[in-house]
């Protein structure tokens, strides 16, 4: 791909929130949380046990998806739901799996 005369050339203040994006995706158990909640809402319990990792290693990755912002939480008594609602973000995971599985 040859760059045309009209690049443009991200400000810093993008390319940190760009970069800082597809950092959530750079550990294994959160793309694998990702995956489980591109389906639906599920509690912590049911993504402790789908994706094979203790319920406080789930609420760690929750935290920092949560802070970026990638997925919301409701709370139900004791029980937290997360989910995914922006079609961007299930887009763009979806889209980088493809990539991934047809190489």
């Amino acid at each position: 791909m040859i760059a045309s005369s009209t690049t443009v050339v991200l400000d810093e203040h993008t390319a940190a929130h760009v970069a800082e994006l597809f950092r959530a995706f750079s550990d294994t158990s959160r793309v694998r949380i990702m995956s489980a909640l591109v389906d639906g809402e599920k509690n912590v319990g049911a993504l402790a046990a789908l994706v094979g990792i203790s319920e406080s290693a789930v609420s760690h990755h929750m935290r920092g998806l949560r802070q970026m912002k990638l997925v919301q939480a409701r709370r139900e008594g004791k029980e937290v739901y997360y989910r995914v609602e922006d079609e961007h973000i299930i887009e763009l995971f979806q889209q980088g799996v493809k990539h991934v599985q047809t190489g």
